[in-house]
């Protein structure tokens, strides 16, 4: 069985943005060698996710307003978690519903992953 890591990091400037990272994704799995079998993409920070769909603009949108809904950041107050001293309590929560890996075979179809923070 072969196998190939790789990291890549990324730099959010905001609390929650959307990042197409398929071109890095499909870089690594050229760079692999591997032409069928499993990609594993895995946000490790455990704010992160990682989600695979369409990179259109009114999708992230209804992304956002939904997971704003969903686990709103203000008051951060109504998280207990953040009487610890962190401010994230609502981005713990979002990474519950979203997730942090994707799990995608290859076979030589083109698939879009996408980081959210």
């Amino acid at each position: 069985m072969i196998s190939f890591r790789k990291e890549l990091w990324f730099t959010i400037p905001t609390r929650r943005a959307f990042v197409n990272i398929t071109p890095q994704v499909e870089d690594c799995i050229r760079e692999s060698g591997v032409k069928e079998g499993l990609c594993l993409v895995n946000a490790m920070h455990i704010t992160a996710s990682v989600f695979i769909n369409d990179d259109e603009p009114g999708l992230h949108h209804d992304y956002e307003v939904w997971l704003e809904k969903l686990a709103p950041h203000e008051p951060v107050s109504q998280y207990q978690h953040n009487r610890t001293g962190e401010d994230n309590g609502d981005r713990r929560t979002v990474e519950l519903v979203v997730g942090h890996r994707v799990d995608e075979q290859l076979v030589h179809r083109r698939r879009s992953a996408r980081v959210a923070r």
